[in-house]
């Protein structure tokens, strides 16, 4: 289990020390006993080198530091989750169970993926895996036993809301791989429910794991592609979105042309007002503020020195609560303060992007703020 473990603390800039230290933070504010400091020192050496075996007690306390499951931190394949079903009277038990889920019971899966949202946007998402997982297997249990349409359609798309939540907190903590499953259980939950914003919302975030591994132009092309699966269907928000997503592939594929012609397309489809909520795709959070960051971000990408202007005015009117996305924000400042040559602001506001990554242990924004810190 060497490698899980390892790479996951490595991926944050923990040393062993560093991961001990954080074991004894947990242990406190959980109220829970762990070994002594010196004794952890040792643990930690001999789950990374395999010679000590992790216990589940110590295997909980890591998922939650590193935001990792259970497999990727025993640097094991996740075992699939094997229904039980004790002949056919269990089977048909089972699908009048699902048949029967009220609308109550849909709006109860929704709400704890509202509520993990939240708790995500604010804390990050290293602390989540578990319920997340749970989550995950509870809507998908009850979709595999739902038989007819009417049945199936509000589980799937509850299941295509959740499981693109699930795949960004990967992304933010570093699982990549985990973050494409989510994100191919999303467009299948989506086609399932028939809900072509859900798939187009899916697709086009999924283009950020490939621009990330180094291939934009072809996270443009399934930018683009998830722009003709919703057409004019969708709505005004998620079109804006769909454009500014495009705008930021283009940015990094070195397509300004293009980049440009998107950024214009998504100002001229946002609606008006300081609503930011989609009121028919929960998941998409963008209004005209929330646009102008974006905006400064591309900019920026672009080396243009005009996107610190942008950046400036969302920083002023940005929600307090979002916190991994003003650590976005300051490492978007800082690379605007880069391109003008003006080191000492840059500096500042990296700092305040460390700060806020490690506050919500995200490994891509600690990533980025490393990669800006070098070019100082």
């Amino acid at each position: 289990m060497s490698a899980g473990l390892r790479s996951a603390r490595t991926a944050r800039g923990w040393s062993q020390e560093r991961l001990v230290r954080e074991i004894e933070q947990y242990a406190r504010r959980s109220v829970t006993d762990v070994a002594s400091t010196a004794s952890l020192r040792v643990y930690v050496s001999e789950w990374e080198n395999g010679k000590r075996t992790l216990s589940d007690r110590y295997a909980g306390i890591l998922r939650k530091l590193l935001g990792l499951t259970d497999g990727e931190l025993r640097d094991a394949a996740p075992a699939s989750v094997a229904v039980v079903a004790d002949g056919y009277d269990e089977l048909l038990s089972r699908i009048d169970a699902a048949g029967s889920l009220g609308a109550s019971m849909v709006q109860a899966f929704n709400d704890q993926t509202e509520l993990l949202r939240t708790m995500d946007r604010q804390r990050g998402a290293s602390g989540l895996v578990d319920q997340m997982a749970g989550h995950l297997a509870a809507l998908e249990d009850a979709l595999n036993f739902a038989v007819l349409p009417t049945a199936r359609r509000p589980v799937a798309l509850a299941l295509a809301g959740a499981s693109t939540l699930a795949a960004w907190q990967a992304i933010d903590s570093g699982a990549v791989e985990r973050a494409w499953r989510h994100y191919e259980l999303a467009k299948r939950a989506a086609r399932d429910a028939e809900a072509p914003m859900y798939l187009a919302h899916a697709m086009a975030e999924q283009a950020y794991v490939l621009c990330e591994a180094g291939r934009p132009a072809l996270g443009v092309d399934l930018v683009r592609d998830a722009q003709r699966t919703v057409g004019h269907s969708g709505s005004a928000r998620l079109r804006a979105w769909l454009y500014a997503a495009e705008a930021e592939m283009c940015a990094h594929a070195g397509m300004p042309d293009d980049c440009r012609r998107a950024l214009e397309a998504a100002m001229a489809a946002i609606p008006p007002g300081p609503e930011d909520r989609d009121p028919d795709m929960l998941s998409i959070f963008l209004n005209g503020a929330h646009l102008a960051r974006w905006q400064g971000n591309v900019l920026a990408l672009l080396g243009e020195e005009s996107a610190v202007t942008s950046l400036y005015g969302a920083l002023e009117v940005m929600d307090p609560s979002f916190v991994r996305a003003k650590a976005g924000l300051h490492a978007d400042l800082a690379q605007g303060h880069l391109i003008r040559a003006e080191y000492d602001d840059a500096s500042a506001h990296l700092r305040q992007a460390r700060l806020l990554a490690s506050r919500t242990g995200s490994v891509r924004q600690r990533r980025r703020v490393d990669m800006l810190s070098s070019r100082l």
